[in-house]
């Protein structure tokens, strides 16, 4: 069954704020997309209010949502990420209907 995380962030109000979380997010997706059975990893501004930003992530399977939240990577984005967001993220797992 296909994963789908999706996470909504608003970055705090501060255009080099939300200039570092755009790379800090890009970079991330760049690692990420590496990992085994992902199928998809996207970051998206909003086009109304550039402080908010979705990354939607898809993943083959529980294994490979697995690899994900094992990659070493992912403690060091989250330290990166938080001190730029104005609330806590918004993650949503949601699992494809056959």
């Amino acid at each position: 069954m296909v994963i789908t995380i999706v996470v909504h962030m608003l970055a705090r109000d501060d255009p080099a704020t939300i200039a570092k979380l755009k790379a800090t997010l890009v970079a991330a997706r760049d690692i990420y997309r590496k990992d085994k059975g992902t199928l998809t990893w996207l970051v998206m501004q909003d086009h109304t209010n550039p402080r908010a930003i979705t990354a939607v992530q898809r993943y083959e399977n529980e294994e490979a949502l697995k690899t994900h939240l094992q990659n070493p990577y992912r403690k060091r984005f989250h330290a990166e990420c938080e001190p730029l967001l104005a609330k806590p993220l918004d993650l949503r797992r949601l699992d494809e209907m056959p």
